[in-house]
């Protein structure tokens, strides 16, 4: 009877212990959750793309875009080279050749269409190309961002001449309906074919045209006010917020659900409007940033809602993935160097239909990237991921 009870008497103790521990397993799990995000995942693509023909070079990459096709195309600097590719660029050994500003590639990374870096009849092509879109008709624009650069140009996909809007060798004017101030780049917004211009590297503002006519429609500065050419000194994080821009301006992308984000790039700040100017929000990414900023270029994620942003920060070497609602930080990915995966001065972004992104590098970084989308995983909110390299098995 009493070694009846006895085990009676322990399984019950056992049985109480095994709810307690239940129950903390639980909160850890709960306490684990509540400290996690789910959030796009990605690998590099370490064969993308193919090398080029005719022993050609990138110089600085300074814009990518995607087309309907989900073709990439971008633009960089062939003229970009240090003294010993100026030197091989020379003929003088077997390597090498300078290629076209304008290329696109296919999915398959191999070099389809190249062209641009010319004056040619009707345009004058920019001192420094910078930037590259290609819109919901298939045109490709460009801006510029060399001194003087007051223009942007519109071509065909086989580089026929369109349009350009504004002109070379005109001074800095963020409150010019004429011309632009060293354009860094343009998003075409499809419903209602509107170009917006982040303008730029001299003026200090976003402007709006038709993008059939190029006749200026509105434009504003930081938090929509009117824009001030007045030089406000260099970026600290522990000043006062100035209430204008600092070059650059460096995008103005908006979003299916109608918000322009800018990239504020030396104040390391996003600002969020309506398209006709109206500040809403606004965000600082690693805001103790100095020198060339961080916030350089942005692309949403493919889904309906583009939950999210993919934020390129070539200072800090990095891919910033936000919360496109919140304009939190979720997580990051990326390290600075030469290996796939990592950067040098990464400037540019985009996505195709499939939610892989493509980056392009600026000053010694001068490649494309691709970083394939591998669906949706969970990670310490606040995460830096690092070099992304492809896991083992996967395909």
């Amino acid at each position: 009877m009493k070694r009846n009870l006895y085990i009676g008497s322990m399984l019950v103790a056992l049985l109480v212990l095994l709810g307690v521990g239940q129950s903390a397993l639980q909160r850890t799990a709960v306490a684990q959750a509540k400290g996690k995000v789910q959030v796009p995942r990605f690998e590099v693509d370490p064969m993308f793309p193919k090398p080029m023909p005719n022993h050609w070079y990138q110089g600085m990459s300074i814009g990518v875009s995607v087309d309907a096709n989900d073709h990439i195309w971008i633009v960089h600097r062939p003229d970009s080279v240090n003294a010993t590719e100026a030197a091989e660029d020379s003929k003088t050994g077997a390597c090498c050749a300078k290629a076209p500003p304008i290329l696109e590639f296919d999915q398959q990374g191999n070099l389809l269409r190249h062209w641009g870096g010319s004056d040619g009849d009707g345009y004058q092509w920019p001192a420094s190309n910078h930037g590259i879109t290609v819109d919901h008709k298939g045109n490709v624009w460009i801006g510029g961002n060399g001194g003087g650069d007051g223009l942007i140009l519109k071509f065909t996909q086989d580089g026929k001449f369109l349009a350009q809007y504004g002109k070379k060798g005109v001074p800095v004017d963020s409150n010019s309906t004429e011309h632009f101030g060293q354009v860094a780049k343009i998003f075409v917004d499809p419903k209602a074919n509107e170009a917006y211009i982040a303008d730029g590297y001299g003026n200090k503002r976003v402007a709006v045209l038709d993008a059939d006519t190029g006749k200026f429609k509105r434009y504003w500065g930081a938090y929509g006010n009117k824009p001030d050419d007045t030089n406000m000194g260099r970026y600290n994080p522990d000043a006062p917020v100035i209430q204008q821009f600092r070059t650059p301006v460096h995008c103005a992308e908006l979003s299916k659900d109608g918000f322009v984000y800018v990239c504020d790039r030396v104040n390391d700040r996003i600002q969020v409007f309506t398209p006709d100017g109206k500040f809403v929000k606004e965000a600082w990414v690693s805001k103790r940033t100095l020198g060339d900023g961080s916030t350089w270029d942005i692309a949403f994620s493919n889904d309906p809602q583009q939950k999210f942003i993919y934020l390129a920060d070539g200072h800090d070497e990095k891919v910033w993935i936000l919360d496109r609602q919140s304009l939190e930080i979720l997580t990051s990915f990326g390290d600075g160097g030469k290996q796939p995966g990592q950067f040098y001065a990464v400037h540019s972004i985009a996505t195709d239909s499939k939610g892989n992104i493509y980056t392009t590098e600026t000053y010694d970084g001068r490649r494309l990237q691709r970083f394939m989308y591998k669906g949706m995983q969970s990670v310490p909110k606040g995460e830096d991921q690092g070099t992304v390299w492809p896991k083992t098995g996967t395909k």
